[in-house]
């Protein structure tokens, strides 16, 4: 397992490129009688692997890409090296998420081979555009042509990295959905000497902001956190001192819960502009929208498996940003999210504990363990 991640780890599948990741998966998948297919979409590659034929589908969910590294003068070792140092394994894409993929394919190994009998078809769904736009179809156009043929994932296990401080002490059983926005506010264009003149979309900006600011878009449930509005980024100016602009752009997006819905969010927002009587023009990016598993049958599964290995069992959450099994969940899908500690991800000097990876693929074998003895 540790040799396949620090080769996953050592090819740089900057998001939306695997670079050859695929590769050596589909070669240890193999040997154990997978069925692997390629599906790929413009640029970007997909890997399905399947194994038994029985009519309920456990699938796990991955992805190969990584963030870029950032300055890699500034790591300790450098970023695509896969280096361990005393207990941990540093390197892009180390928490986020090669380790679950190796550990995974580990425990598949495990199983597959002290169990001739499958009591579900396994299958395996990696991407290499997790990190990176979802436009123009990845997960989602694979999920909408299985929903077609009618292959139905009922229990799905996202590897993303959920887990705080120790492994397996967070799962996520739901996600945040993600609406994004573009707003552009018109004003005058003139010179800062002659204020009845002009008129300043960055001041008049002012107002608007503090109002979002203070909005409350919903309280949130039981699951979900409240629905967080946040600006991303603000552009203005000529680049001289003494011009007022004509224009001003504005960034914006909605992490919401299941209290809000794409439609509310944007009839609230743009309630808000007219009220101001702004002159506007403002366009919509919808990212995915919040999911939360209900039944219990495969949380449960999770969470036994977690306690038998590691004598605690994971706080069930939907925090964090979006996963792609928000593209899953239009199956009506069991999901939960289990994986390594987030705490380095996306940055420097990202790591993973070996001996918690361990731990990790101990329980991905349970969970499979669980679930072919309760099916």
């Amino acid at each position: 397992m540790i040799e396949l991640l620090q080769k996953l780890i050592r090819i740089k599948s900057i998001s939306p490129s695997d670079m050859g990741c695929f590769d050596l998966i589909e070669d240890e998948l193999k040997k154990l009688d997978f069925k692997c297919e390629r599906i790929n979409y413009q640029n970007v590659e997909n890997l399905y692997a399947t194994i038994g034929n029985s009519e309920k589908l456990f699938c796990y969910l991955g992805h190969t890409d990584v963030v870029p590294s950032g300055p890699e003068e500034k790591w300790s070792y450098p970023p695509f090296s896969a280096t361990i140092e005393g207990d941990l394994l540093y390197g892009r894409g180390a928490a986020d998420m090669k380790s679950s993929v190796a550990a995974f394919v580990e425990a598949a190994k495990d199983f597959i081979n002290a169990n001739k009998k499958l009591n579900f078809k396994l299958a395996i769904l990696l991407t290499s555009n997790e990190e990176g736009t979802s436009k123009d179809g990845f997960i989602d156009k694979i999920i909408e042509k299985m929903i077609e043929d009618n292959e139905i994932i009922d229990f799905c296990l996202v590897g993303e990295p959920t887990s705080s401080e120790k492994v397996a002490d967070c799962a996520r059983i739901g996600r945040r959905g993600s609406l994004g926005g573009y707003l552009k506010i018109f004003g005058k264009q003139g010179h800062v000497a002659y204020p009845e003149k002009v008129i300043n979309p960055i001041l008049i900006s002012g107002d608007l902001i503090s109002i979002l600011k203070n909005k409350v878009w919903d309280n949130g449930n039981e699951a979900f956190d409240p629905t967080s509005f946040q600006i991303s980024n603000i552009s203005s100016g000529t680049g001289a001192h003494n011009v007022v602009p004509g224009e001003l752009e504005l960034t914006f997006n909605f992490r919401f819960s299941t209290e809000s819905t794409e439609d509310s969010l944007k009839y609230e927002f743009e309630s808000i502009l007219k009220d101001l009587e702004l002159d506007y023009e403002l366009s919509w990016d919808l990212n995915g929208n919040p999911y939360y598993t209900k039944d219990n049958f495969f949380k449960d599964i999770v969470c036994t498996s977690s306690e038998e290995i590691t004598g605690y069992k994971p706080e069930l959450n939907a925090k964090g940003g979006t996963s792609d099994g928000r593209f899953v969940a239009a199956m009506n899908t069991e999901i939960v999210e289990l994986g390594p500690v987030n705490k380095s991800i996306h940055q420097i000097d990202e790591h993973v504990s070996v001996d918690e990876l361990w731990k990790l693929k101990d329980i991905y074998e349970k969970i499979l363990i669980n679930l072919n003895q309760s099916l």
